[in-house]
């Protein structure tokens, strides 16, 4: 009797104790940058060398055309300074639902920062982000077109 009680209690233990460890556990869409709230932008700066600059940054800014994709609008803005891109604006992007805020929120940071690394349209799509992305390079192409880069 004893015998069982106390696998009965090792057994309650163990599975508090897998419980505990798997609601504790850090998954990848569990923290950094989230972009969560409808109608929130999001915003970065930087130079070629990857520094910061501070919120508007020296020069003017280009907003590129709305691109429709098929979970929503995306457009860009980019702050020039002479050629340099130096800030990225995204005012618009799907962010409809939970699912559409959780992949602009890992897919828009990486966007945004080949766009300042590349200063051109040519970066890489991301993957899982197809239609954010291929909106994203469409609309930026258009700022930089307007802004004669």
């Amino acid at each position: 009797m004893v015998s069982g009680m106390r696998r009965i209690a090792l057994w309650f233990a163990g599975t508090v104790s897998v419980v505990v460890l798997l609601f504790s556990h850090q998954t990848s869409t569990g923290g950094g940058t989230t972009l969560a709230t409808p109608g929130s932008r999001f915003v970065a700066t930087g130079g070629t060398t990857g520094g910061t600059t501070g919120g508007s940054a020296a020069g003017s800014t280009v907003t590129g055309d709305v691109v429709e994709t098929r979970w929503g609008p995306v457009q860009v803005a980019l702050t020039v300074d002479g050629s340099t891109i130096t800030a990225v604006d995204v005012p618009q992007y799907p962010d409809s639902n939970g699912h559409d805020r959780q992949i602009n929120s890992r897919a828009l940071p990486v966007l945004v920062r080949e766009t300042l690394d590349a200063q051109s349209a040519s970066i890489d799509m991301v993957s899982g982000a197809t239609f954010t992305s291929a909106g994203y390079r469409q609309s930026l192409q258009s700022a930089l077109d307007k802004a004669g880069l």
